[in-house]
C-alpha cells in the first residue's frame, strides 16, 4: 500500500470512531439519569425520612396541637357559661330566700276582722314582752313590770308630727267602756319623740293617757315597732301590742306598714281585730 493510502486511513479514521463513540457533532446531551430518575429524586424530597418530609410532619402536628388546644378552650368557656348561669340562678333564689325570710321574721301580712289590714311582727303572741322603763308625760317613769296582774294595750305611734296619731288615743279615750269589756285595765302610748314636747302635746290635747318616750327608740327596736312605717325606721308606725296579766304578749297588729300605712282606725275596728286574733295565754 503507498504512503497516501494510509494518510487517508489515518485521516478518516476519527471521524469514523466519532460517529460509532457517540451522537453526531451538534446533537445536545441527554442527561442519563432521564425522566424518570429526576422523578424519583423529588419524590424522594417529601418521604418522612427526607428533612422536608420532616418539616412537613412537624408542620401537620403543630396545626392538629392547635386545633385540639382551640376545641379544649371552646369546651372550658361552655363550662364557665354553665357554672356562670347555675350561680346566678343560685343568686336569684337566695337572694328570694332571703326576702321570705325577712317577711317572715319580722312579720307576716294579715288581713283583720275589719278593712284595715295588718301584719303581725315579732314579738308576736305568745312571746314575752321586753321589759322597759321610760319617761312619761304623766310625771316620772313608768315600767312595763307596774303593769303586772293586768292587761295592758300599748301603742307605738310615729309621734308629733303624726296628729292622725294623736287622734287615735283622742279615740281610744272616748270608748272606756268598750276597752274595759275587751280586757284591757289600761292604754300606754310610746313614741320617739323627746319627753318635754310630748308632755306639752298631751296637755294641749287634753289627754289622759301616759305617754312615754323613747327618744333612742331602744325599747321600740326591741319590739321591732320601727320597722311597720312609712317614716322608716328611725320613728315607730302604728303598732298596737296587747300585754297579758303575766308580762306574755297576747295580740299583736302593725297597722302603719305597707299596703296602706295606716295611721288611724275607729276603736271599734280594733276592737274586732283583737278579738279575731288574740292569743289565749
Amino acid at each position: 500500500m503507498s504512503g497516501r493510502s494510509r494518510t487517508g486511513q489515518r485521516q478518516r479514521r476519527p471521524a469514523g470512531a466519532g460517529a460509532r463513540g457517540g451522537k453526531a457533532a451538534g446533537q445536545p446531551v441527554t442527561d442519563p439519569a432521564g425522566p424518570v430518575g429526576r422523578g424519583a429524586s423529588e419524590a424522594g424530597a417529601g418521604r418522612p425520612g427526607t428533612p422536608a418530609g420532616q418539616r412537613k410532619a412537624t408542620a401537620a402536628a403543630g396545626r392538629r396541637a392547635r386545633q385540639a388546644a382551640a376545641r379544649q378552650a371552646q369546651r372550658r368557656a361552655g363550662r364557665r357559661r354553665k357554672i356562670g348561669v347555675r350561680a346566678a340562678i343560685a343568686a336569684v333564689a337566695a337572694a328570694a330566700v332571703a326576702g321570705l325570710f325577712a317577711i317572715y321574721a319580722h312579720g307576716s301580712p294579715h288581713q283583720g276582722a275589719s278593712a284595715y289590714p295588718y301584719q303581725v311582727g315579732t314579738p308576736g303572741p305568745g312571746a314575752t314582752a321586753p321589759a322597759f322603763t321610760l319617761a312619761a308625760s304623766t310625771g316620772g317613769n313608768i315600767s312595763l313590770s307596774a303593769y303586772r296582774g293586768k292587761t295592758v294595750l300599748l301603742f307605738f305611734q310615729e309621734g308629733l308630727t303624726c296628729q292622725p296619731c294623736w287622734n287615735q288615743i283622742t279615740d281610744l279615750e272616748k270608748h272606756p267602756a268598750q276597752l274595759k269589756a275587751a280586757g284591757i285595765s289600761q292604754v300606754v302610748s310610746i313614741t320617739g319623740d323627746p319627753i318635754g314636747p310630748v308632755t306639752q302635746k298631751v296637755r294641749d290635747m287634753g289627754l289622759t293617757t301616759p305617754v312615754l318616750s323613747d327618744p333612742g327608740l331602744t325599747v321600740s327596736r326591741q319590739y321591732h315597732a320601727n320597722s311597720y312605717g312609712m317614716m322608716g325606721a328611725g320613728r315607730d308606725g302604728h303598732t298596737f301590742i296587747l300585754v297579758g296579766p303575766k308580762g306574755v304578749i297576747r295580740w299583736r297588729a302593725d297597722y302603719g306598714g305597707k299596703p296602706k300605712y295606716i295611721m288611724f282606725l275607729p276603736t271599734a275596728s280594733l276592737l274586732a281585730d283583737m278579738k279575731a286574733g288574740e292569743h289565749p295565754s
